[in-house]
């Protein structure tokens, strides 16, 4: 479950990781906390690793809120299917929390000799019956990658954890300690543990938006030839009045307070920038038959996928956000196990919501890359194909990582141009708001849903990153 926030379908009610059917009015999704506690963590304080000498402040205590099942209570409106980035997904994805993704981050180092990269998962522990993959394919120009290199974790039931980085590095051991667990040959650093949930997002307001637009289509709003629906003022400022709001008050967010578990990696640049300077990143969970047992130097195969993530707010929110829950659900099944070969497959599910956002603030063919498309029937094509390569692109050759999309939106602006920026996307920036607004209106600022940051700080250049909870 990444946390794809813009659209998406209601949260199914878990207890103990278990589905437990539908609900009428709220669910209650409790999350079964089998908890992968730090070294150390009793005795209420670990520091990080201070990776930026010019940033030496010790990393905030530890927290240890509970030892046994941690309850999280979501009370959510049952008029739609609720998304976050990738937090609430589909049925068979929700049933097990300890597989399920919720997001992904992916990051240069402050002097550009390594890749910092995060996975959130929606459980509190990780499995020893799930594998867990950073995929870094490098290349010397967008969209073409000739290289990749993973990143595979796995545990034992004592949460021990054996990590590779591609044939590089190796390491076998506990990594929960916020200084993490250096690899054999010092290439690679790892920590798996409890972390606060970087991503923020006004998800009720987003859902509130989505029901009026579905409402205003069953009344029969025209479209465009490209499909772009024909909103008129009225109907359009309510949609974006309902985003910025909660229940009709001050935006809240929906994950405020959420903890996940977290694997967090520093890997050398070099390991993974072989085939080129510009990175691609994606990660996924898959199946394994094995367990962590006596080490082995040389990475397991994968075994089935389960969820995968590249962007945020792609998989759930630009697959079938007001199709009926059932052919929802299956497509999105369909895109979390796609092999990366097949992913265009997607874009015409991309090309069809694109269409729907464009029309959200009573304007068609303004969204981002406007005018692209050439004919109506074309419109929304580039975007969609671009999408459905679903890979954070990193630019290694810059220290600087301020803009979510930097690498997208400087490619598209002038083909083989670099803004100068990184790209990828870090643990503070409200990409949401980001994705709303070029959806929308074409800039990557404008449309907010009321929210501009998390509850937590979260660090850039203070390994493991993520805020302890």
């Amino acid at each position: 479950m990444e946390r794809r926030e813009l659209v998406g379908s209601m949260a199914r009610p878990i207890e103990s990781g278990r589905p437990a059917g539908s609900s009428p009015r709220s669910e209650t999704i409790a999350v079964n906390a089998g908890l992968v506690l730090p070294d150390g963590a009793a005795r209420g304080e670990r520091r990080g690793v201070v990776l930026d000498p010019t940033h030496a402040s010790p990393w905030p205590r530890l927290v240890v809120r509970g030892l046994a099942v941690l309850i999280i209570s979501l009370t959510v409106l049952a008029a739609g299917r609720v998304q976050a980035s990738d937090h609430l997904d589909t049925p068979t994805v929700i049933a097990d929390p300890a597989a399920d993704i919720a997001d992904l981050y992916a990051w240069t180092s402050f002097d550009g000799r390594r890749l910092n990269l995060a996975l959130t998962i929606v459980g509190h522990r990780f499995s020893d019956r799930v594998q867990y993959a950073f995929h870094v394919g490098s290349g010397s120009r967008f969209g073409k990658t000739g290289d990749t290199v993973s990143i595979l974790c796995r545990f034992d039931a004592a949460a021990v954890a054996e990590c590779w980085a591609g044939e590089a590095d190796h390491l076998r051991g506990d990594a929960s300690s916020p200084s993490g667990l250096e690899g054999t040959n010092r290439r690679f650093r790892v920590f798996a543990g409890l972390r606060d949930d970087p991503f923020f997002n006004n998800v009720k307001g987003t859902r509130a938006a989505l029901n009026l637009a579905a409402a205003a289509l069953r009344r029969g709003v025209t479209r465009d030839p490209a499909g772009c629906p024909r909103f008129d003022e009225t109907t359009s400022a309510a949609i974006l009045d309902a985003w910025r709001h909660t229940d009709g008050g001050p935006a809240h967010n929906f994950l405020d307070g959420w903890t996940s578990a977290a694997l967090v990696i520093s890997v050398d640049m070099p390991v993974v920038n072989a085939g080129g300077a510009l990175l691609a990143v994606w990660a996924g969970t898959y199946r394994s038959g094995e367990d962590a047992g006596a080490p082995n130097r040389s990475p397991p195969a994968l075994g089935a996928p389960i969820d995968r993530i590249g962007r945020p707010l792609v998989g759930n929110a630009l697959i079938g956000p007001i199709d009926p829950e059932e052919e929802s659900d299956r497509r999105k099944e369909e895109y979390n196990r796609a092999a990366p070969p097949s992913w265009a497959q997607f874009a015409p599910d991309f090309e069809r919501t694109l269409a729907l956002y464009d029309g959200f603030d009573g304007v068609c063919a303004n969204q981002w890359p406007s005018g692209r498309g050439g004919t109506p029937a074309g419109r929304y094509r580039p975007l969609a194909e671009l999408l459905a390569d679903d890979r954070l692109w990193v630019d290694s050759t810059s220290a600087v990582c301020q803009r979510y999309l930097a690498v997208e939106l400087a490619e598209l602006a002038a083909p083989g141009s670099r803004s100068g920026d990184c790209g990828g996307r870090t643990p503070n920036q409200g990409v949401s708001n980001i994705f709303r607004s070029l959806l929308i209106r074409g800039t990557p600022a404008g449309l907010e849903d009321g929210l501009d940051r998390d509850d937590h700080s979260h660090s850039t250049t203070t390994f493991p990153f993520l805020a302890a909870p």
